[in-house]
């Protein structure tokens, strides 16, 4: 069994963060969103690992090799941002014809791992959606057998959105059915999708089972970073205590990296500060702050402030990248 992790885009909905910095390698509840999902598979006894990589994709390499020395890895690049399809297309010599299961870089989710590794069936993770024209779409009958899948319908079916993770046994099917969709044109969009060579799959007679997810935030924007940042301090909160600093209030949940000052500040709830970070006469609440950033005098909610980052003065909700300097004094 390998996993496939596509981490290769761009992270448009996460700029100004994303110039610098993949969405992959953005920091919630004391780790990366890649981190999260690399060590709840490593948890579940999956070693092998085919990583997409692409836009600042030295950046996760290094990150990836730094993080897990020894991890047994691959790295596929993806020069030409041309959909997932094309994306998992590129795995086809690592994966050698091997079972794998494919967990999109930018999604988190719960669900029964072993219960999807053990299934002899493949397998297409779901959950329900109120507006479903956003997400590629699975059409289940009531035994969750998938009927159908579409990307992006403009009159949906179905409100069971596609949550990035897919377990394929039929692998060579799968590339086969790939390599069919590339030789052909591109969707309107001018991308290849993966809905659609699992669509012809679907079509040959193979079986997929849809099974649904917890939990399930897609990190490509703000408010569910935000809101994924959250979760996972809530969740970590009975593991973890909740640090000291002169003159200041500490509100769990919360996550304070290593070498952070805090000095007459109130932090928290559901905040996530990265390493060596000074914070100064502040208050602040489910944000989450990158480190070596220095921010006094400030009152922030809801906002995601980059590394290295100076802001002086009073603010309410902020979207900051790195190497940024502001005075709001």
């Amino acid at each position: 069994m390998k996993a496939i992790i596509p981490v290769a885009g761009a992270g448009t909905k996460l700029r100004p963060h994303t110039y610098t910095q993949p969405k992959a390698l953005m920091p919630m509840a004391g780790k990366t969103i890649l981190a999260v999902i690399v060590d709840a598979l490593l948890n579940e006894g999956i070693e092998e690992y085919i990583f997409i990589i692409g836009y600042l994709g030295d950046k996760i390499q290094d990150y990836v090799m730094r993080t897990y020395p020894g991890l047994r890895c691959t790295f596929v690049t993806q020069n030409d941002r041309r959909g997932t399809g094309h994306a998992i297309w590129l795995t086809k010599e690592a994966v050698k014809n091997d079972e794998v299961l494919i967990v999109f870089g930018d999604t988190i989710c719960d669900f029964d791992v072993q219960s999807i590794l053990k299934s002899k069936v493949s397998q297409i993770g779901i959950r329900r959606v109120d507006d479903p024209r956003s997400f590629g779409v699975a059409e289940v009958d009531d035994e969750n057998n998938v009927l159908r899948v579409v990307e992006k319908p403009l009159i949906p079916k179905s409100n069971m959105a596609m949550v990035g993770v897919y377990k394929i046994n039929e692998t060579a099917q799968l590339f086969e059915s790939l390599d069919t969709y590339l030789h052909n044109r591109a969707d309107d969009d001018g991308e290849y999708h993966l809905t659609h060579a699992l669509q012809t799959m679907i079509e040959k007679g193979i079986k997929f089972h849809a099974f649904k997810v917890n939990n399930w935030f897609d990190c490509g924007k703000k408010e569910t970073l935000l809101e994924t940042n959250a979760t996972l301090l809530k969740s970590l909160a009975e593991k973890t205590s909740s640090p000291q600093f002169p003159d200041s209030v500490i509100i769990p949940p919360v996550n304070i990296g290593a070498g952070c000052k805090i000095e007459n500040s109130i932090i928290g709830p559901s905040v996530s500060i990265g390493e060596n970070t000074t914070v100064r006469s502040s208050i602040i609440q489910n944000s989450i702050i990158g480190s070596f950033a220095v921010l006094d005098e400030v009152v922030l909610k809801s906002s995601i402030i980059g590394s290295d980052a100076y802001i002086h003065g009073m603010s309410q909700s902020l979207n900051i990248g790195d190497n940024t300097d502001i005075d709001l004094g």
